[in-house]
């Protein structure tokens, strides 16, 4: 096929990568651990890992898993923020040949309950500040093992205690919780060091993550990725940012959570096989705190969303940091504002650059090169990828939207147990069905134009109405809703929930967002309300969204 965009590639950057150079994911760690053995791998609240005590840490944690009887392919969910025992939970999973469930630690009890139970995980690792909400739905799933840990568990004995007790005793921020037969992952750690782990056979082919996603439909599923999905756009950003990353001498900052598949690829992955480390931000709320931890180092490269690099640079301290070691910042997850990226060029004197991925393409399908980088495009499509834009099955001309389908290496092979919805996201030939509307210019870069469906993006985390209009419907003194995105100039898009209130019965605007909050993570509880004498809607009765957005206001909150 014609692929404009090689001619627009930097200089040196190959058109393929060899998606079969590395095997799998245990093979590309080790590898780094032999080769940068002495070197930074992780730091987080003053404490570093090396690579080596990554590889033995790691390599501990699967000797316990698997002396529990687990077994290869058994799913192990992760219920962490970015704290160090979360590379040594992934990487230990991974080598025991299981199976990474990762999952948002601010889930509601309804959220983590289904993620739980469609995953079918036998054991899940989660931070103590969030084990009472593990606690209310541990019966109602298949787990077996539950292994719970402290903020500063990884920390030597003088930081750890104090870390630990200010987080328990002064801050108040472990609720109480019945997890009865957990263990620490102090303890978990413990054991593995003393049994010897065992030779297990893992292949390209391999499942090593269930990466939960709306996908088009708004059910959570299950993204199915291989060792050999996340390989290849390992190497594919590698191959595309060849002339950026420098091996073994990389300061990555790492704000965005790495539960999700942007900084878990771009992040974790993409610097554990290059040698670089991970600075990890486990709170980038705190911008003062965020601040002083980046003075601290002489950064190279950071990734965040355009409303985490907006509210950064409203920080006084910030244009007094140190920039002169960085390369670049990228952003991903939700659209990058032009305004956002021209006055991180100004301030820092380096580009901001915007790329785009799905979590069913492991995720990265697009980046804008360092030079040359072009706003408002989501850059050029990375090496061993092919784009089509379609209408239908009809391939559109340069120049044309149409909804975006991809193929190459880092697609998915399908959704967990879900096979309709595996057959409808894939067209003949393998071509991913993206749900995006994207324009492909002549010259090869790309630019998304629209969402498909009506997915709402709230500062890069997806919200699809279909849930929240399920939960606010539960409400007793609801009739009718609708939910739709508003244009928001702090997090991109905000959800709006517009309500028809059942007859004789009186409800405000914060008693319903109360009731969310019992029920939805916090992005996902509608910021905006308005009240309706009805709804726009269908002969069949769907309710018009986009009509929900552009009618008269009725009565807003």
């Amino acid at each position: 096929m014609n692929k404009p965009w090689l001619d627009a590639y930097p200089a040196g950057t190959p058109a393929e990568i060899d998606p079969d150079s590395v095997r799998t994911l245990v093979e590309m760690l080790s590898g780094s651990c032999r080769r940068f053995a002495d070197r930074p791998a992780f730091h987080n609240l003053g404490v570093t890992l090396t690579y080596r005590e990554l590889d033995q840490l790691s390599q501990a944690f699967a000797a316990y898993l698997l002396d529990r009887g687990l077994h290869k392919g058994d799913r192990v969910a992760l219920m962490l923020p970015n704290i160090l025992q979360y590379p040594v939970a992934l990487f230990g999973v991974l080598r025991a040949g299981l199976i990474v469930v990762n999952t948002n630690p601010l889930y509601t009890p309804r959220e983590l309950l289904h993620q739980l139970g469609d995953s079918g995980a036998r054991a899940i690792v989660v931070l103590e500040n969030f084990a009472h909400v593990l606690a209310e739905v541990q019966s109602q799933t298949r787990l077996d093992h539950v292994i719970v840990t402290g903020i500063g568990d990884l920390a030597p004995t003088y930081k750890r205690v104090p870390i630990n007790f200010v987080v328990r005793r002064i801050r108040h921020l472990v609720p109480a919780y019945n997890l009865p037969n957990a263990i620490s992952f102090r303890d978990a750690l413990h054991e593995g060091t003393r049994l010897t782990l065992p030779p297990i056979a893992i292949s390209a082919t391999d499942t090593a993550f269930l990466q939960y996603t709306g996908g088009t439909t708004g059910v959570a599923k299950g993204a199915v990725l291989t060792h050999r999905n996340l390989v290849a756009n390992v190497l594919q950003m590698s191959a595309f940012w060849r002339s950026v990353i420098e091996p073994g001498r990389e300061i990555m900052v790492t704000p965005l959570p790495l539960y999700h598949v942007f900084c878990l690829l771009c992040n974790c992955l993409l610097m554990v096989h290059n040698g670089g480390l991970n600075v990890l931000i486990t709170n980038p709320r705190d911008i003062p705190g965020f601040v002083g931890e980046l003075r601290k180092w002489r950064f190279t490269l950071i990734t965040g969303v355009n409303t985490l690099y907006s509210t950064l640079m409203e920080h006084p301290r910030f244009a007094q940091l140190d920039f002169s070691a960085l390369k670049a910042g990228a952003a991903g997850g939700m659209a990058l504002q032009p305004a956002v990226a021209n006055r991180w060029q100004a301030i820092t004197g380096r580009p901001l650059v915007e790329g785009y991925g799905l979590t069913e393409t492991s995720p990265v399908v697009a980046c804008n090169p360092l030079e040359g980088a072009r706003l408002g495009s989501v850059g050029l499509p990375v090496p061993s990828t092919e784009i089509s834009i379609r209408d239908g099955d009809t391939e559109l001309p340069a120049g044309e939207a149409g909804e975006l389908c991809v193929r190459g290496p880092q697609v998915m092979s399908g959704y967990w147990n879900r096979d309709q919805d595996t057959r409808s996201t894939f067209a003949e030939g393998g071509w991913l069905r993206t749900g995006d509307i994207a324009v492909l210019e002549r010259d090869g870069f790309l630019r998304i134009v629209d969402r498909k469906k009506d997915l709402i993006i709230v500062s890069g985390f997806k919200v699809f109405p279909n849930e929240i209009e399920a939960v606010v419907s539960e409400h007793p003194a609801v009739l009718d809703c609708g939910c739709a995105g508003i244009v928001d100039d702090r997090s991109g898009q905000a959800v709006k929930i517009f309500v028809v209130v059942r007859s004789g019965v009186s409800l405000t605007a914060e008693e319903l967002r109360e009731y969310c909050r019992g029920r939805l993570t916090a992005y996902k509880v509608p910021k905006h309300v308005e009240f309706r004498e009805c709804l726009p809607k269908t002969h069949i009765g769907k309710i018009l969204r986009r009509e929900l957005v552009h009618s008269e206001p009725s009565r807003a909150a």
